[in-house]
């Protein structure tokens, strides 16, 4: 027979919010990071402005590698920051950035004239094994 303790209740919560803050955490990088390499290459008019379709096909390949390299990013972020078990956690932000993959894509595609389908397609079809290469290679 087992008897929960003050001290192992009170550890749950604070493990559970430090799991969530790491998913949380490498959630967030992937997207603050994406957006600012938006903006930025919008500014400088390497993507054409804002609101507008991009369907150059090279731009598009160069918007997929960097959300790429900073999925890498976003799971040695969480595999760093994971309190235990962290390619667990890592799997469960790639879980996560698929259906936010998926959802865009989705949005996307019913929305014309955004640009090449296969971008958002691909977008969410790269997330999860980004994020896994990303928690693997934090593991080193």
């Amino acid at each position: 027979m087992t008897i929960a303790t003050a001290s192992t209740t009170r550890t749950y919560p604070r493990s559970l919010a430090r799991s969530a803050a790491a998913v949380g955490a490498g959630f967030v990088s992937v997207a603050v990071l994406s957006l600012a390499t938006d903006e930025v290459l919008h500014l400088l008019r390497v993507y054409p402005p804002w609101g507008e379709p991009m369907w150059d096909a090279g731009l598009n390949l160069l918007a997929l590698s960097y959300r790429i390299l900073y999925s890498v990013a976003g799971g040695c972020i969480t595999a760093r920051l994971a309190p235990r078990s962290p390619m667990r956690h890592v799997v469960v932000l790639g879980i996560l950035g698929f259906i936010a993959g998926s959802a865009g894509a989705i949005a996307a595609i019913s929305m014309a004239d955004l640009g090449p389908n296969w971008y958002p397609i691909a977008l969410a079809l790269t997330a999860f094994p980004s994020v896994w290469l990303g928690g693997r290679l934090s593991r080193r």
